[in-house]
């Protein structure tokens, strides 16, 4: 078994992660593109506009990437508080069932509570119940009084 390490990402990272990005998307039936997933992931470090999470294992050009979370800033006005979105975590499937996934949530966890946020929102597809057990065994209560509505401007969506 590799021995496994959390990592908070940074721009030398994206060669290893944008292949796992791209999967990520492939999974929620998006074409493959990985220069447009390195472009993105380039993006939003560069531009500080979220923060990346990578479980690793190996070191140097031995490094390999085997799951992410990807966290992107909000705000409370009724609390008056920030808060993370949960945007993205993805374990590759060969790697599932090894603690990866609870290993990026609590990393999540104690970043989210360092920068003083109210806490972590997620949403996750209602079929993906391998991912619900999972957030409900880190704490993560589901939401029974809000509705979830969007409003897409393309196809993309």
């Amino acid at each position: 078994m590799l021995n496994y390490r959390l990592e908070r990402a940074g721009l030398e990272d994206v060669e290893g992660l944008a292949p796992l990005f791209d999967e990520y998307r492939s999974y929620y039936g998006q074409t493959s593109n990985l220069e447009a997933a390195r472009e993105f992931l380039q993006a939003r470090l560069h531009n500080e506009e979220s923060v990346i999470f990578v479980a690793a294992a190996g070191e140097g050009a031995d490094k390999r990437i085997y799951g992410m979370a990807q966290l992107y800033p909000t705000f409370s006005s009724i609390t008056i508080q920030p808060e993370w979105i949960l945007n993205d975590l993805f374990v590759t499937e060969e790697q599932r069932g090894h603690g990866l996934g609870s290993l990026l949530l609590e990393g999540v966890r104690g970043f989210a509570q360092g920068t003083g946020a109210k806490g972590l929102t997620l949403i996750t597809l209602t079929h993906n119940t391998g991912a619900q057990r999972l957030y409900e065994a880190q704490g993560y209560i589901r939401d029974d009084t809000f509705f979830t509505y969007h409003l897409y401007f393309n196809s993309n969506s």
